[in-house]
């Protein structure tokens, strides 16, 4: 029996109330939410081992929850969406999800991506929870302070998720290397994601949003077309 614990988040009470029978008889502890805010609550307090998270509910949408969630901790989160259009599951990922299912869908398939996800064993995504100490990396315009999760632009504090700011590192680490999506997939969103590779380039689109001055014509993060991204900035200091 597992001590896991869960929090389901669905406005749907009999969908709520068969997924978290699913996951009791399994052994976890589960406790539930009906709407965006009382999510956000719920989980502060517990401190869940992953969230299972709808994307359709009331007043605060699941992506939102999903996006303040992951600015906070480092949870994993499977997201439910009703609609089947990849454009939702890319952008479901892109705030930090780490798997997804679209309705309707078997509560043993749900069990089964839950404890698919665990199984990485309080590791992210291949790296351990707590990482290796990085060093704070420095440009003209950008400053990328690993210890504190801090990025600034132009002075400025620049709001990342847990995803974006590991992309975003992951890239100015190396300055002009070519990354393939590939290579970015299997670094940031690990080896066993089991989700689509247009999540990079979404995750690139929302971090040149953030970043660049003209985002339709990007200086930081360039396509290198056919093969991925780079980096393009010289390094200030160590």
């Amino acid at each position: 029996m597992r001590n896991d614990t869960i929090l389901v988040v669905e406005d749907d009470q009999p969908i709520l109330d068969l997924i978290a029978k699913y996951l009791t008889a399994e052994g976890f502890t589960v406790y539930t939410a009906l709407d965006g805010s009382s999510a956000l609550k719920q989980a502060r307090a517990i401190k869940p081992n992953l969230i299972v998270l709808d994307v359709m509910l009331p007043g605060m949408d699941g992506l939102e929850v999903c996006r303040r969630i992951q600015q906070e901790s480092d949870v994993y989160v499977l997201m439910l969406t009703a609609r089947a259009e990849e454009v939702d599951k890319i952008v479901g990922l892109s705030v930090g999800a780490d798997d997804y299912l679209t309705k309707p869908f078997s509560p043993r398939e749900l069990v089964a991506r839950v404890k698919a996800i665990l199984r990485r064993d309080r590791k992210r995504d291949g790296r351990e929870a707590t990482p290796p100490e990085r060093q704070t990396l420095s440009f003209e315009d950008l400053e990328i302070n690993a210890d504190a999760h801090e990025v600034s632009y132009k002075s400025k504090p620049v709001d990342l998720t847990q995803r974006e700011f590991e992309l975003l590192y992951t890239l100015a680490e190396q300055p002009g290397r070519v990354f393939s999506r590939d290579q970015l997939l299997e670094q940031v969103w690990g080896h066993d994601f089991a989700g689509i590779d247009r999540v990079v380039d979404v995750t690139v689109g929302i971090l040149r949003r953030k970043l660049e001055d003209d985002p339709a014509n990007p200086i930081l993060i360039q396509t290198v077309r056919g093969i991925g991204y780079k980096f393009v900035a010289h390094r200030t200091k160590n």
